[in-house]
């Protein structure tokens, strides 16, 4: 280190000691004796309300606290850097990611403290694992607790001499599943420090590759089309090698494309490639730039459609089926969804029985989501079997009878068994697997397999007692909803269960129902149970667009599918039909709005509300867990026009690291869950976010997608095609120009603050400056009892209480009073309608 340059920044109370260089992630598979556990399906294992912990404790992780919960930590490797990190905003020195198996990590960290004098500072030092803290190579601080996603922090003093300091910190954990891995170093007191990186090159230079990475961004928010490019902040002062890596989201089945590029000095954007060279859907860009041996990398998110590839959309809906078995067939992710769409359209062959076998290891080894892939292998081989080649057919029988289809039955996997739709997925393949080896002995169960089928008719026969009760546990969430139907089409199309067969039918129907009615122009447009980075940002590739297209005539077709061939093999094949009237509702185009309130999750648990006309859409949720720790909830989402991408919604960030795997994250979810009110085509979100979490609320507003932005301090108008929104803040907005989300993030700052949101259109306002200056008085008050009123030039004083009840001059709006089946009424002329189908609630139904 005597001859090291150094990256240096200056370190001040508050601050994280932010740049590291780090050694590659050591992983070590950590198997435990096959076991059985105990647990059923919970609705509500997101609802804690201690930072989201999650409450359900796998057998490994008890094996592994027995082993390591407070001991000295004995590091398996050395330190030897590999690559550096920067933290862009970021605390802490983020590791996160997914682990399909259970996986003991450990990784090394090192960088200097630059002292001017002796002193002892101190540090609050935090992971979620194990970890220990070195200073000039004695040890100072020990981190054990080992709760899984859980942090342990504690306050330490730092013993540092005059000049360079070393630090070090070891990092560990065991991880399954979705696993927050990082630590954190944080200065409360200290004097004079600055940090100094050790690099290979000249100090100055890692400091512009730095700014290059920290103010790049894509050129456009989204493409459909044309070259794909990256736009830089600071130009570069040398030239760069840059390598980029295009991969999907972390349950993609797919490897990465690789792109070598040159970036010359003085240039401020790189083309990567044309947009039908790429993979459609969200895609994550890992961008690494070199200068000589200095190398560092971002992630970058954007979505990728290809436009030119859509099918039209016929008129009648088997044609629309075989358009969408064809697309998956040759367009889709090479997984068992794709296998399937491929086996129906007799596309069977070596290259399908390539596609199986590249899937088999992921269902055999039980990782986690192998249900996602077990479902339509099922479906394959019961349909199929003729089309697939004897070997490959032998190994997918293997797979199938080793499977664990139950926590009761013993393993030693990481496998999600508790949410809604994992757990159908399980019931859903029990019982097909065993319809189909009904006198072969399943391994794991020793059961036979008719035995297997009956355990699985049982657990579905209760799976959709409750569904009919409650409906989505994790409400319009657009990842769900084709989870749900995974198993719901698999069971309609093929269970011998008579009964099993007409509930699930209702239930498809049901959830196309939500979705029609959620919809703006065949795009779910509502608040959400979880959500995603990769689920909210793209419109055109979600699978729900696609489903859109298949059921209502109107949408888009992108990569990644879970259900979709499915449900199309259910309407070209299997007799399924839904209430025309459901497309004109998904797409609306005529006069007037509609207005749906309705329940959804087990004790009601979401109040939702959802307002459209045909130029604009809102939705939201009333009376959600005010002030408490958010998980992946998105509270209130807009559209306006026509366009998917013109969207707009407003979180509080769980994290301020871009493309994070946190739980929520930077836009998927809220770190503090707001208080929301919605009227029609008003709403109020109001947030007080606890002190540790970041000190800003922002709103998704691509301002490239929309026609017209005007900002006036802490307002904004904006306008998509004849829709219209206003935006007003408690605050000045600050405008995001530089780095990933330049153009498409206004930020609120501080910990509390309020946005009015109001929707109108071209018909009513005439032109967007007109609308500005109609609702120019637009505002909320807050009262001493908790109610905030908000004046409104069409509404009049709108009062929103405490207890979630709005009242306007002419009604009062209570969620207590919304029910499953939901209220539906148009606009202007104010008539209940009744619901175009499922009016009927299930348990009107003969259960068997």
């Amino acid at each position: 280190m005597a001859n090291a340059m150094y990256l240096t920044h200056a370190l001040k109370a508050g601050q994280a000691v932010g740049h590291w260089q780090l050694g590659d992630v050591h992983e070590e598979r950590y198997d435990v004796p096959d076991r059985t556990m105990e647990g059923k399906m919970d609705a509500f294992f997101f609802l804690t309300k201690d930072r989201n912990f999650i409450p359900h404790q796998y057998a490994c992780r008890t094996d592994f606290i027995e082993v390591y919960r407070g001991k000295s930590p004995k590091p398996v490797t050395s330190f030897e850097p590999t690559r550096v990190w920067l933290p862009f905003g970021s605390p802490r020195v983020d590791l996160s990611g997914f682990w399909f198996r259970a996986t003991r990590v450990e990784c090394w960290a090192r960088t200097t403290i630059d002292s001017p004098c002796d002193q002892v500072a101190r540090f609050s030092f935090a992971t979620c694992g194990g970890a220990f803290l070195e200073v000039n190579g004695s040890r100072v601080a020990e981190l054990t607790r080992y709760q899984r996603n859980f942090e342990e922090r504690a306050e330490i003093e730092v013993p540092l001499k005059s000049g360079k300091n070393e630090l070090r910190v070891w990092f560990a954990d065991l991880c399954e599943r979705d696993a927050r891995y990082y630590f954190s170093l944080e200065l409360i007191a200290g004097e004079g420090l600055s940090e100094a990186m050790p690099c290979p090159i000249d100090g100055a230079r890692a400091a512009a590759v730095e700014r290059m990475l920290e103010g790049m961004r894509f050129e456009k928010p989204s493409y459909g089309r044309g070259e794909v490019a990256i736009v830089f902040d600071n130009p570069a002062t040398s030239a760069l090698d840059v390598h980029v890596e295009v991969r999907g989201d972390f349950m993609s089945t797919e490897g990465r494309l690789e792109f070598h590029k040159k970036l010359p000095a003085g240039a401020t954007r790189i083309a990567i490639a044309d947009t039908s060279e790429l993979p459609a859907d969200f895609r994550h860009f890992d961008i690494t730039l070199r200068d000589g041996d200095f190398v560092a990398t971002r992630v970058l998110g954007v979505e990728i459609c290809h436009l030119d590839r859509q099918p039209p959309a016929s008129a009648d809906i088997k044609a629309r089926a075989l358009a969408v078995l064809d697309h998956v067939a040759e367009h889709g992710e090479r997984d068992m969804v794709t296998v399937l769409a491929r086996l129906a359209l007799n596309r069977g062959g070596p290259e399908t029985d390539r596609i199986i076998e590249s899937c088999l290891p992921i269902i055999g080894d039980c990782h986690d989501c192998a249900d996602f892939l077990l479902v339509p292998l099922l479906w394959s081989r019961i349909s199929c079997p003729e089309r697939i080649s004897p070997e490959t057919r032998a190994r997918m029988d293997d797979v199938i009878l080793r499977f664990r289809y139950w926590m009761d039955e013993p393993g030693n996997d990481v496998m999600w068994y508790f949410s809604e739709n994992h757990a159908l997925l399980f019931h859903t393949a029990c019982h097909l697997a065993g319809t189909l080896y009904p006198d072969t002995t399943f391994r794991r169960s020793g059961r036979k397999g008719r035995e297997q089928a009956e355990i699985g008719r049982q657990r579905l026969l209760e799976w959709l007692t409750h569904f009919e009760a409650c409906e989505m546990a994790e409400w319009n969430s657009a990842p769900y909803f084709p989870i749900d139907l995974k198993g719901l089409c698999a069971l309609y199309a093929l269970s011998p269960d008579a009964s099993i067969r007409e509930r699930s039918g209702a239930a498809i129907r049901r959830l196309l129902e939500i979705m029609a009615l959620s919809s703006h122009h065949g795009m779910m447009t509502a608040s959400q149970g979880r959500s995603y980075e990769h689920t909210l940002r793209p419109g055109r590739t979600l699978e729900l667009s696609g489903m859109s297209y298949l059921a209502f005539g109107k949408g888009s077709l992108g990569r990644r599918f879970h259900a979709l061939p499915q449900l199309a093999l259910c309407f070209a094949e299997h007799g399924l039909t839904i209430d025309p009237s459901l497309a004109a509702i998904a797409d609306h185009k005529g006069a007037g709005a509609y207005e749906w309130r309705y329940k959804q999750g087990e004790n009601g648990i979401a109040s939702l509300y959802h307002f459209k006309s045909k130029d604009f859409a809102l939705g939201s949720i009333a009376a959600y867990r005010w002030g408490e720790w958010g998980y992946q909830e998105t509270l209130l989402h807009l559209r306006l026009g026509d366009k998917p991408e013109a969207q707009i919604w407003i979180n509080h960030p769980g994290e301020v690291i871009h493309s994070g795997y946190g739980r929520p994250s930077y836009w998927g979810g809220c770190g503090t869950v707001p208080r929301v009110h919605q009227y029609r085509s008003l709403a109020v979100v109001d947030f007080k976010a606890h002190p540790t979490q970041p000190d800003f609320t922002h709103a998704w507003l691509p301002e490239a997608e929309m026609d017209e932005v005007i900002h006036e301090g802490n307002r904004i108008l904006v306008r998509s095609g004849e829709g219209l929104c206003l935006l007003v803040a408690s605050g000045p907005l600050e405008k995001v120009t530089k780095g990933p989300t330049a153009g498409c993030e206004v930020r609120l700052p501080g910990h509390v603050g309020r946005w009015l949101v109001r929707l109108s259109d071209i018909a009513a306002e005439g032109s967007l400056t007109a609308f500005g200056q109609r609702f120019a008085g637009l505002s909320a008050e807050e009262r001493n009892n908790g109610v905030i009123v908000v004046q409104d030039p069409d509404f009049g004083s709108v009062t929103c209480g405490p207890d979630a009840v709005v009242r306007t001059p002419k009604e009062t709006i209570d969620p207590k009073s919304w029910t499953l089946s939901g209220e539906l009424t148009t606009f202007p002329e104010g008539a209940c309608v009744t619901l175009p189908s499922q009016h009927k609630r299930q348990e009107q139904l003969k259960i068997a």
